[in-house]
């Protein structure tokens, strides 16, 4: 069966790039009129993938009323606004997986759908996220960006780098886990970004040996640990300072 995407957009310039790019991924694109016919169908089970302009009424109560559905009824989120819009932080707190700027880009779209599916896929299964300090290098198309973890679990990991994440699937990444000799190296999707440099990443690709030595870490520490659990929405404090967070990891190191 053909998957269903419930659309709240009027701009038609951005309908149109939406239209196409779910074309191409074998997606129908239901216009809807008002969040809620838009929360109605995918309440009911007939889309899997909800995508609302933040700048209507009622678009933030669709996101969040329907990052509340069981997970294996949870649709991908994606809340489209402008680059001068100053709530991304709100949108992501309100439950979105990922934003998408005005004008609205096919190949960016493309790869905000297919990671959305699957982080969908993965059930939003909460797994345990532990507060960790390491240094994560991730390799972009010209040069190696360097951040440090705020938090890593079984399917992913937060971070904080000195400039901003750039939204993409695959992006090779590695870092070595604390008080070990192991290094964790594969790929990751850049699920969410902040404008301050802080990112989510879905590893999307992990070789067996490096995912149970992560597994056999996070066991061992989660007998030592009382975190909370967490899955890979961003954080409500969406502003964590970089330099603050380097000094402090410098400090430890001494």
């Amino acid at each position: 069966m053909r998957k269903s995407a419930a659309v709240l957009c009027h701009d038609k310039r951005s309908l149109q790039t939406l239209q196409a790019t779910l074309d191409q991924l074998d997606t129908e694109l239901i216009h809807c009129r008002s969040h809620h016919e838009a929360l109605e169908l995918v309440m009911s089970g007939k889309c899997s993938t909800m995508i609302v302009d933040f700048d209507l009424p009622g678009a933030e109560e669709a996101i969040r009323m329907a990052s509340l559905l069981p997970p294996t009824q949870k649709p991908a989120l994606l809340a489209v606004a402008s680059r001068a819009w100053p709530g991304t932080g709100q949108a992501f707190q309100s439950g979105a997986n990922r934003i998408l700027y005005r004008p609205l880009e096919g190949e960016l779209v493309k790869e905000a759908l297919k990671a959305g599916r699957k982080l969908a896929k993965q059930n939003r299964r909460k797994c345990p996220r532990y507060e960790v300090k390491t240094l994560v290098y991730l390799e972009l198309d010209h040069h190696t960006l360097a951040g440090i973890s705020i938090d890593i679990g079984e399917h992913g990991l937060a971070l904080q780098a000195a400039e901003p994440v750039p939204i993409k699937s695959n992006m090779p990444f590695r870092c070595v886990l604390p008080g070990t000799q192991i290094t964790l190296q594969g790929e990751a999707d850049v699920i969410w970004a902040s404008d301050q440099g802080r990112a989510g990443l879905f590893f999307s690709k992990l070789a067996a040996p490096a995912h149970k030595h992560l597994k056999q870490w996070l066991a061992k520490r989660g007998h030592q640990s009382k975190h909370a659990v967490r899955d890979l929405l961003p954080p409500a404090d969406a502003h964590v300072e970089f330099a603050a967070v380097e000094e402090e990891l410098q400090t430890e190191a001494r």
